[in-house]
């Protein structure tokens, strides 16, 4: 137990090592938090020992990546210090994005931005790239050019790390190398498209508060608005968050951050495990807590994730430990292809329910939504209700996305993007139709679309959308009065409704989200706020928005393990864990590639508490819904070594074709002999 003096329940109740870390005082501090080390409770122990201590909650800064954690941590944190520091305020906490948004909203006219100026998200980003490739005649080319999301892709690493395009297209984006000139240009095109519609995407935010924090001016003004400023989960920030921490305490030395080298498993969007093992580089002096004390796992399941994080040489040498003796070892299992996997799995679901393991106390994971494909359909066929996380998002549904454009406009009716979307929810209307319709909104000397130009545009509009699109159109131009944020939401979902119902044979289930969003929209400032939340800090699902389900409500959990960082349950079953798929074939051009696919391996590893089950098929189909029979025959991941397997209870199917997986078993013997054909 933490021991000085006579401190709080809350403090004395830490280890050794989480007390130190939670009492630093003064100077730059990095926590090296293992999986499940009680990372969440250190970090809210600090933020608590902070306001304890007399700092203002308003001069502490606290960054995290969901909107949703940085509440959580905020919330324990006052109920931890609520007898030292009972009217102690309420610190500044949220994401990079939100952060980065009421900063750059501050500043707005420094940075030569509009007041009023709107922010989009990736979908919205890519739409806008495509108009933007489009107009510059790449899609009409003859020749293969990237398609917009690829484009978005390159655009945003570019930005994020902070590296030069040409070194982004060598390094990950190779078959798009002899278009460097005119991906060039049209991102130059795309940047000064945002400018003249006057919004800024999610990487503009961070830009534009580096800039901020840059100035020699503004910038001391911002890092001295903050005692301290707490990161969490520092392994997944890219370059440009980097360099505004770095600018935020150039004079200030207080800064904690907490997280491990070993779950950085987010390479895609720029983060890179460099910046957390760079840390006593760019704040030289800094102190280094290791925690390695693991509260989450038994010890079996401790002996498979340590002797996989041991196969790397480059990060901070950790080993998780736990006085949590005994439990089962965890299992490899080898069945013979897909499907007996997909029967497996839920036999073992359902055995570990009749021991009075709920279904949501059990996950399977992942590393691509697709291979779940065939458990989706037995999990099916035996009654058994599962939720999936970690396929399409929530705002990256059609009909989100559209109700999003509709609010847009509300507030900004020369938003081409949001003409061009709702435009195309019109029976008839393609995107040269829709060009048309929108060229007849704007005035004949060019500029932006008016919604007072409607009438000279409707001629253009199919007559069978006439009257639904009309309705839509009315409902934008009507001011509202004073109708709260919540009610005019409302009144635009009603008049959207007609469209969505013609639209999607689904629209019943579709417009049922509609009522969820409605709902959270009613405490909103006004719609543009609303908008920026959605976009900055989007819920996964319609669920999020719903709140937790009732008590009676069970469900298995199935989820990519990018989306269960974080999480934790009883039983963990990890499927497709073969050579290709961990690492994914894609992953294995570098070393370091190969590095965050074993991080990605040992973040799976680490989320159970009780039971650990790893799945290997000898068979995989190329065709999985196809009519043929096209298979082949894979081997486990490699970074399930002899010695990694050796700490499992291994389990075989019969084989009966196809190679072994394990060369240390028998091949079977099979004899052949034609000799009783010549008597």
């Amino acid at each position: 137990m933490f021991d000085a003096g006579s401190p709080p329940a809350w403090l004395q109740a830490l280890n050794a090592e989480q007390g130190a870390a939670a009492t630093h005082r003064g100077g730059p501090l990095l926590i090296l938090a293992g999986a499940g080390t009680g990372k969440t409770t250190t970090l809210c122990s600090r933020v608590a020992w902070l306001l304890s201590e007399g700092v203002t909650a308003e001069r502490i800064l606290l960054l995290t990546f969901t909107r949703r954690a940085a509440r959580e941590m905020i919330q324990r944190a006052r109920a931890l210090a609520e007898r030292a520091a009972p009217n102690a305020g309420r610190v500044v906490g949220g994401t990079f994005h939100s952060v980065a948004h009421r900063m750059v909203r501050l500043h707005a006219s420094s940075l030569g931005l509009a007041p009023g100026f709107g922010v989009i998200d990736a979908g919205d980003a890519a739409d806008l790239l495509d108009l933007v490739r489009g107009e510059r005649g790449h899609a009409a080319a003859g020749r293969r050019f990237p398609r917009a999301q690829t484009m978005l892709d390159i655009y945003s690493r570019t930005v994020n790390a902070q590296t030069p395009l040409a070194d982004v297209l060598a390094e990950s984006f190779p078959w798009c190398e002899e278009h460097r000139d005119a991906l060039a240009e049209t991102f130059r095109s795309y940047v000064e498209r945002k400018r003249e519609l006057g919004v800024l995407d999610l990487d503009d935010l961070l830009l534009y508060w580096r800039a901020l924090a840059g100035d020699e001016v503004i910038g001391p003004r911002l890092a001295n608005m903050f005692e301290h400023v707490l990161v969490d989960e520092y392994q997944d920030v890219n370059g440009l968050q980097v360099d505004i921490l770095r600018s935020l305490r150039a004079d200030r030395r207080d800064i904690t951050v907490v997280g491990d080298d070993f779950q950085a498993i987010y390479g895609f969007r720029s983060a890179s495990a460099r910046h957390i093992l760079d840390f006593p580089n760019v704040f030289p002096d800094a102190a280094v807590v290791k925690l390695e004390r693991n509260y989450r796992s038994t010890s079996p399941v401790l002996a498979v994730a340590n002797a996989v994080s041991e196969q790397d040489r480059l990060g901070y040498p950790k080993r998780l430990w736990t006085d949590r003796e005994g439990g089962p070892l965890p299992e490899l299992v080898f069945p013979r292809d897909e499907s007996d996997q997909a029967r497996d799995v839920c036999d073992r679901v359902l055995a570990a329910r009749e021991e009075s393991m709920e279904l949501r106390s059990q996950a399977v994971l992942f590393r691509a939504g697709h291979d779940s494909d065939l458990l989706e359909l037995e999990l099916t066929r035996r009654g058994i209700p599962f939720v999936k996380y970690g396929g399409l998002r929530y705002l990256e549904a059609a009909h989100v996305k559209d109700l999003i454009a509709v609010l847009r406009l509300a507030t900004n009716p020369a938003d081409e993007v949001s003409w061009f979307r709702l435009l195309q929810l019109l029976e008839g209307v393609g995107p040269v139709r829709a060009r048309r319709i929108l060229d007849s909104l704007r005035a004949s000397g060019g500029g932006s679309p008016e919604l007072g130009r409607w009438a000279e545009a409707a001629v253009h509009v199919p007559a069978g959308s006439l009257e639904h699109a009309t309705g839509v159109i009315g409902a934008l131009a009507e001011s509202g009065g004073e109708a709260t944020a919540g009610a005019r939401i409302e009144q635009l979902c009603e008049m959207l409704t007609p469209l969505i119902r013609a639209r999607y044979p689904d629209w019943a289930a579709r417009v049922a989200d509609y009522e969820q969003l409605i709902a959270a929209a009613r405490g909103a400032e006004d719609i543009r706020h609303f908008v920026s939340e959605l976009v900055l800090d989007p819920p996964s699902s319609s669920a999020d928005l719903a709140g937790p389900p009732h008590l009676d409500e069970d469900f298995l959990v199935l989820s990519t393990v990018h989306s269960a960082k974080g999480l934790e349950w009883d039983a963990v079953h990890l499927i497709a864990a073969y050579d290709g798929n961990f690492p994914a074939d894609m992953n294995t051009s570098s070393d370091e590639s190969i590095a965050e696919e074993r991080r990605l391996f040992y973040v799976a590893l680490t989320r159970p508490r009780r039971r650990l089950h790893v799945y290997v098929p000898f068979r995989y189909y190329h065709r999985p819904h196809g009519r043929d029979d096209g298979h082949g025959y894979g081997k486990a991941s490699r970074f399930l070594t002899e010695e990694v397997k050796r700490l499992f209870d291994v389990k075989h199917a019969p084989v009966t074709d196809g190679p072994a997986l394990d060369p240390g078993r028998p091949a079977r013997r099979i004899e052949v002999s034609v000799d009783a054909l010549f008597g």
